[in-house]
């Protein structure tokens, strides 16, 4: 793959749009250190350069808006938060290619799912990172922001570029599967909306 043509048009409006050259610096320094790894990332799932540029550029467009949230761009969770982000985008790309549709679940849904408790206490490491690995792109994106980040619903659906009611449905699904794989290993099955039966 080529590196072609990346959004830099796109990239020096954003940098002219930030209030403090603090943001600016940061978002500057974020792009030039991470723009490849989004490129390989988007194009592994689109297998199209022009989508990947597409995906990259939007995921771009959504830490512009979340800037406030990185507060260190060399730390890990920053790496693993913007490959969330750009996966992401390159999914929404990838459904949109398929003209896939999106269930939609009530957002007053009660969400009572403990991560300490239904997982981590259960399993060890290496079981952890399988069932949550097990999840797909589109569901652990929004697992980990939800349980690892600790992000609101809201702040959730910012970073994706997705509804609030998307994150909901996204989020029920994982933890559905999640039961699922967990019955499957012999772990206190859950029910679908994260309580331990």
């Amino acid at each position: 793959m080529s590196e072609g043509r990346f959004p830099h048009r796109r990239f020096m409006l954003l940098i002219f749009t930030f209030e403090t050259e603090a943001s600016r610096d940061k978002f500057e320094y974020i792009f030039k250190k991470y723009q490849r790894l989004m490129l390989h990332k988007a194009y592994g799932i689109l297998q199209d350069y022009s989508l990947a540029e597409d995906a990259a550029s939007e995921a771009f467009i959504r830490i512009y808006k979340n800037i406030h949230k990185i507060e260190n761009p060399d730390d890990k969770r920053c790496a693993a938060f913007i490959v969330t982000i750009v996966k992401n985008a390159a999914l929404t790309i990838l459904k949109k290619e398929k003209s896939h549709y999106t269930e939609e679940y009530d957002l007053e849904q009660a969400d009572s799912f403990d991560l300490e408790e239904d997982i981590l206490a259960k399993l060890n490491s290496e079981q952890i990172y399988r069932v949550v690995d097990g999840l797909g792109e589109e569901l652990k994106s929004v697992f980990l922001l939800k349980y690892a980040y600790d992000m609101p619903h809201k702040d959730i659906g910012e970073s994706l570029g997705i509804s609030e009611n998307n994150v909901t449905v996204r989020l029920h699904r994982a933890k559905k599967k999640l039961a699922e794989m967990l019955k499957e290993q012999g772990v206190a099955p859950l029910t679908t909306n994260g309580s331990v039966k």
